[in-house]
């Protein structure tokens, strides 16, 4: 298992274009890829799941991921991360 925690820097937050990114990306790899906030863990791959946790800005997430190619999923959804959302 690995995992990586952000902070959500973009002023809207994970709205449903960064969120979708996250989902398209999460989606390319095998492994189980979830994000935590306030508490709740939904899977990464799933949009609805991560809408639901309405993240606003200043929030701190945590992504992780199991699996096979666990590094590789968290190196591509930080790509995203950084370019889009946070840090």
């Amino acid at each position: 298992m690995q995992e990586k925690t952000f902070t959500i820097t973009a002023d809207t937050g994970v709205h449903a274009r960064p969120a979708t990114l996250l989902v398209n990306k999460a989606g390319q790899f095998e492994s189980e890829i979830e994000i935590s906030y306030n508490g709740k863990d939904v899977n990464l791959k799933s949009i609805m799941g991560v809408m639901s946790l309405g993240i606003p800005k200043g929030a701190e997430v945590k992504i992780t991921a199991t699996g096979g190619d666990e590094a590789e999923a968290i190196q591509g959804v930080t790509e995203v991360m950084n370019e889009h959302l946070g840090e």
